[in-house]
């Protein structure tokens, strides 16, 4: 017959317990017979063992949005302001990023384009667009743009990830949330 055996730390002075639920029923609960990390939800106190989730599993989802107008002029690749944080679990897990820009717009200018790139931290993971709403004559172009990439940033620590925009030929104004429209950027730890 295999054996339960519940070990103390000896440097904490806390008392773990083992609550059981109001219930007239009987139940099992059958632990994996791996070792592994045990997850916890800190709402609602339910647990699920790591090795019991399949790859593919959607760990935790983080959202933020972003709706301030941003103008670029400039060839130079600077940040449009929407941007996340994401703590993973696990340094195996995938980062599902999902980028919807909200209405982008080009001057009427001929020749004008937008440039888009996503970033972990300070490293470029990739650039989405450099010809944007190009056009050869002179008219506005106004669009959103949306754009999904699975990364691997293969660690534990908090991670962001941001966008950036570029106006390749410095031609006229690009603008990014134009007239305030929303931006939204989702990011989906992956159980790999």
């Amino acid at each position: 017959m295999s054996k339960i055996a519940l070990s103390g730390d000896a440097s904490g002075t806390g008392t773990f317990t083992i609550a059981s639920p109001n219930s007239n029923s009987n139940y099992t609960l059958t632990l994996p017979a791996n070792t592994g990390t045990v997850l916890t939800t800190a709402s609602t106190g339910q647990v699920v063992p790591a090795a019991a989730l399949p790859t593919g599993s959607v760990l935790q989802v983080v959202q933020t949005t972003y709706s301030t107008e941003f103008n670029s002029t400039s060839a130079s690749w600077t940040d449009i302001g929407l941007s996340a944080s994401i703590t993973p679990l696990f340094s195996s897990s995938k980062i599902l990023v999902l980028v919807m820009h909200g209405e982008i717009s080009k001057t009427a200018t001929s020749g004008a384009r937008v440039g888009v790139r996503l970033l972990r931290g300070a490293s470029v993971i990739s650039t989405f667009a450099s010809g944007l709403l190009y056009t050869a004559s002179a008219i506005n172009n106004r669009c959103p743009a949306s754009f999904v990439y699975l990364d691997s940033p293969a660690t534990t620590s908090s991670t962001t990830y941001k966008t950036q925009a570029s106006n390749p030929d410095a031609s006229g104004t690009v603008t990014f949330q134009n007239n305030s429209t929303m931006s939204t950027m989702t990011l989906m730890e992956i159980a790999a």
